[in-house]
C-alpha cells in the first residue's frame, strides 16, 4: 500500500509528525488491518506518546500479524506498559511474547526492566547477565563467561 510505505519512509526521515498523521487515517479507513494498527502504535511511541499508542499495539496483536511484526508489537506493547507504570500488564506481555519467541535477547532485556520495576531484582539480574555472557563480544567477559552464568542466578548465596 502505497500510503502505508510512505508513512513508514517519512519515519525513517525522521518526520514523524507527518508519519503519524498519515497512520491515524489509514487506522481510520483501515481499521481491521494489523499492519496498519501496528504501525500507528509504533508512530505513536517514537513520539512518546505512549498512551496513545497502547491501544492501537493491542488491536493489532489480537488481531494478527506476521511473526517479525507480532514480536516487535510485543515489545513495543511491552515496553509501553512499563514507561506507563503498568509493570503487571508489561510482565504479561513480555512473558506470553517469550514463550513465542524464546530466543528474543532484546524482549528478554526488556522483561528485566520490567522485573526490576516490580522488584523481582534476582531474576532480572538473572536474565541481564545470561544475555551479557551469551552476546558479548569484548573479550573480557567472554573470558569469564562461564563464572558470569553459574554466578547469574546466585548472587545471594554466601559461599
Amino acid at each position: 500500500m502505497k500510503e502505508l510505505d510512505n508513512a513508514i519512509a517519512l519515519r525513517k526521515e525522521g518526520k514523524l509528525k507527518e508519519s503519524n498523521e498519515i497512520l491515524i487515517n489509514l487506522a481510520n479507513e483501515y481499521p481491521d488491518n494489523s499492519i496498519i494498527n501496528y504501525q500507528c502504535a509504533w508512530s505513536f511511541d517514537v513520539m512518546g506518546l505512549e498512551k496513545q499508542a497502547v491501544p492501537y499495539y493491542e488491536k493489532a496483536i489480537l488481531m494478527g500479524l506476521a511473526d517479525n511484526d507480532l514480536q516487535g508489537a510485543f515489545l513495543g506493547l511491552g515496553s509501553t506498559y512499563r514507561t506507563l507504570g503498568e509493570y503487571k500488564k508489561s510482565k504479561e506481555v513480555f512473558e506470553k511474547a517469550l514463550a513465542k519467541f524464546t530466543n528474543d535477547k532484546a524482549m528478554k532485556v526488556f522483561y528485566a526492566m520490567t522485573l526490576y520495576n516490580l522488584g523481582e531484582h534476582a531474576k532480572a539480574m538473572e536474565i541481564l547477565l545470561t544475555n551479557l555472557a551469551k552476546t558479548s563480544s569484548d573479550e573480557n567477559i567472554k573470558q569469564y563467561k562461564k563464572a558470569i552464568e553459574f554466578y547469574s542466578d546466585k548472587l545471594d548465596k554466601i559461599w
